[in-house]
């Protein structure tokens, strides 16, 4: 039989990925100079913040403990964005781009557990796979107003 904590490991996973972005996105924000894009990556930070807050009270609200880093997503993000701050700008909302996207498919992968209970797949839905969304067609702006 399962235990709690194992149950909730679809919630870990998208607070690892919530972290991660966090992190993304605070390093993204020193290679950045267009002071419209530099409001913008500010917003989505802190909606990924909401997102983490969101998640770890999910988690205790289960009953399981929340994880407290980001892990081997956070790692990823740093080289992905480190790298992409050698490339400039455009490279480093790209690597953000690619992110929301991977984050877009982990909350979809998620919905489709049919184990999840039907009020964490209302949270998730209505609000933070929403943002995803909403945050991928954001960069795309960003990105044309650099060209």
């Amino acid at each position: 039989m399962e235990n709690l904590q194992d149950n909730l490991e679809p919630l870990n996973r998208l607070l690892r990925g919530e972290l991660s972005a966090v992190e993304t996105y605070q390093q993204a924000l020193e290679s950045i100079s267009d002071q419209q894009a530099i409001t913008e990556l500010e917003r989505i930070s802190n909606e990924h913040s909401q997102a983490v807050s969101m998640l770890r009270e999910e988690i205790r609200h289960f009953g399981g403990i929340a994880d407290e880093s980001s892990g081997v997503w956070g790692l990823w993000a740093k080289a992905i964005e480190g790298t992409a701050k050698v490339f400039g700008e455009t490279a480093a909302l790209k690597a953000l781009k690619e992110g929301e996207e991977h984050g877009l498919k982990e909350y979809q992968a998620i919905m489709n557990d049919p184990d999840l209970l039907p009020e964490v797949k209302s949270m998730l839905a209505e609000r933070l796979q929403l943002r995803q969304k909403e945050h991928i067609e954001t960069l795309n702006r960003c990105m044309e107003t650099l060209h």
